[in-house]
């Protein structure tokens, strides 16, 4: 076995002895029960890869893709939250051949979860460090039928505040704003909200001029109206 897949292996034996199954059925029903879980609460969760990290070291670079697919592969969701964090501690050193495995990981295990720390955690980061080759996957998942892909679109520029290309931001919002889907009516108004704190004439005009669902309006206004 190579010494990253050794180490991803050890990593998931690790958690596993810290199971506790009082505690992962109400996590797992928490997130409707779309996955199971080793009961290990975020702030276990991060003092136990803090320790594992100390015991072996961390992983490297040129490791990432193999980990974080060894990760995303297992069953329970704990070890797609250590993937996520993993891939927070290494992501502007990411060659843009990546984003291939973060187009593969949105598309796996997907809910709002992981979704959301994807979009701006990851692809807002790939985007800043390599525009032009992520913004031809984003161009891909806007028009996707997966609608986990066109949440990223919508998304990714949460944190990027007066570097909010608004263009682009409402031209996705309106070849969206006519679904029916939660998880889209949410991102469009979650995505409204964050840039209102930046430019709040402009998204109360855009609010104003389109046609949105109720849902995703009211989660626009809501700093606005405060």
């Amino acid at each position: 076995m190579k010494a990253m897949s050794r180490y991803a292996a050890d990593l998931v034996m690790f958690f596993r002895e810290h199971e506790n199954r009082e505690l992962a059925g109400p996590m797992e029903a928490y997130m409707r029960n779309h996955f199971p879980f080793l009961g290990i609460k975020t702030p276990e969760r991060k003092q136990l890869l803090r320790e594992y990290i100390q015991m072996k070291g961390k992983p490297q670079q040129e490791d990432l893709e193999e980990l974080v697919t060894t990760l995303w592969s297992q069953p329970e969701r704990e070890f797609q939250y250590i993937a996520l964090t993993f891939m927070d501690k290494l992501i502007k050193q990411a060659s843009p051949n990546f984003l291939q495995v973060i187009e593969e990981l949105i598309g796996t295990k997907s809910w709002w979860d992981t979704i959301d720390h994807l979009a701006s955690n990851t692809v807002g980061v790939m985007y800043t460090l390599y525009p032009e080759e992520t913004e031809r996957y984003i161009q891909k998942w806007i028009v996707s039928e997966n609608i986990w892909y066109n949440r990223i679109a919508i998304l990714y520029q949460l944190k990027y505040k007066e570097n909010t290309d608004e263009t682009k931001l409402y031209e996705f919002i309106n070849q969206h704003k006519d679904s029916s889907e939660f998880f889209i009516q949410k991102a469009i108004g979650w995505a409204l909200r964050e840039y209102s704190k930046t430019n709040p004439e402009s998204v109360k005009d855009f609010i104003e001029q389109t046609d949105l669902a109720p849902l995703s309006r009211r989660e626009g206004l809501k700093i606005i109206q405060k």
